[in-house]
């Protein structure tokens, strides 16, 4: 049994790995190399060429800078107005909170283009309209769901005893939910910080509707590279793919933690 579920794991693991390898090996090989049949599938012509030139664009690193300012910003906003509402939720009865758990559910099945045209004449009227903060606020509202539907269940898992304890040793609510509770939701708030920010980095029809100037990196790759040459569309997909693994390589403690996984 034991042995079966390694060989699933690492059948996942090839699957889900094998097109990260093909991306990155064409973005860091030569042009010339793509153009040869059959093509290698291993680094026979390594060239940093293409990916110099990409990073060297116009709007390239801006895009790259306001993805990142923005995919961040997201995180500490959705976590900010987030945690209390999945710590209110989990904590106290009120009249209405199933339907209210549905109704979050809800706004995340209506599709981002019905809105887009209100939205963009709501940011031009508001002068949010081209800024990193407009869409912030859209990236903000997208994973608020989904931000308090994860952090209210893992909120029900931390003990309301110990809570209370340590109130009756004269810690206010305040600090008995940023020392006790806090630290034992810590995996299920960086499970939720790390969907946060995959689902702004990846986000691209908001911010191409919402912005000329200051586009994030995916719409800025949208725009300027649909008839570029192959060569630069996957070093653009491997300028995409990076940052979001970085940052979940860094969550991932918290992850494996939550999973029973303690890393050594």
């Amino acid at each position: 049994m034991k042995l079966k579920v390694q060989l699933a794991c690492a059948a996942i693991t090839l699957f889900m790995g094998a097109p990260l390898y093909l991306i990155t090996l064409a973005a860091l090989s030569s042009r010339r190399s793509l153009n040869e049949f059959p093509l290698s599938l291993l680094p026979t012509s390594l060239s940093g060429e293409t990916m110099s030139t990409f990073l060297q664009s116009t709007g390239i690193l801006g895009g790259l800078l306001n993805s990142l300012t923005i995919g961040l910003s997201t995180v500490a906003l959705s976590l900010l107005i987030g945690l209390p509402a999945g710590y209110a939720m989990a904590r106290y009865a009120f009249k209405g909170r199933d339907p209210y758990q549905l109704a979050l559910l809800l706004t995340r099945a209506l599709p981002i283009v019905v809105l887009s045209v209100p939205l963009a004449r709501i940011f031009l009227d508001t002068g949010l309209y081209d800024t990193t903060y407009g869409v912030t606020l859209l990236h903000t509202a997208l994973a608020l769901p989904t931000t308090i539907l994860i952090t209210s269940a893992i909120f029900l898992g931390v003990s309301r005893e110990q809570e209370e304890a340590a109130m009756i040793f004269g810690a206010s609510p305040l600090a008995a939910f940023a020392r006790v509770v806090v630290p034992q939701a810590l995996p299920g708030i960086a499970a939720s910080a790390m969907f946060t920010f995959v689902l702004s980095w990846n986000e691209v029809l908001g911010a191409s509707i919402l912005t000329l100037n200051r586009r994030t990196l995916p719409a800025q790759v949208l725009a300027t590279l649909a008839d570029s040459p192959l060569a630069f569309r996957f070093a653009g997909g491997l300028a995409l793919v990076v940052p979001a693994l970085i940052f979940i390589a860094v969550a991932r403690r918290y992850l494996l933690n939550m999973w029973g996984t303690t890393l050594r």
